[in-house]
């Protein structure tokens, strides 16, 4: 069975889909630790959970990006 998250099967219609939700979910991510932040109703393990998640979010957004981008040679 494939990886759910391995870019080499995937073709680029599909991974810039993938790419505009996650991005979606780590935007969204970004104001829920705001606000559990701001309001100081989050517990330290729950803001550290969805940073967690946040930063997975970035760096699968990073390796969609470079894959979406074409190799230029200078």
């Amino acid at each position: 069975m494939t990886d759910p998250q391995d870019l080499s099967m995937k073709n680029d219609d599909v991974l810039r889909v993938e790419l505009e939700v996650f991005r979606r979910e780590h935007r969204d991510l970004d104001e829920a630790i705001h606000a559990l932040v701001d309001r100081k109703t989050g517990d330290q393990l729950t803001l550290q959970r969805l940073k967690k998640r946040k930063l997975r979010l970035k760096d699968l957004i990073a390796q969609i990006e470079d894959r979406l981008t074409p190799d230029i040679i200078a």
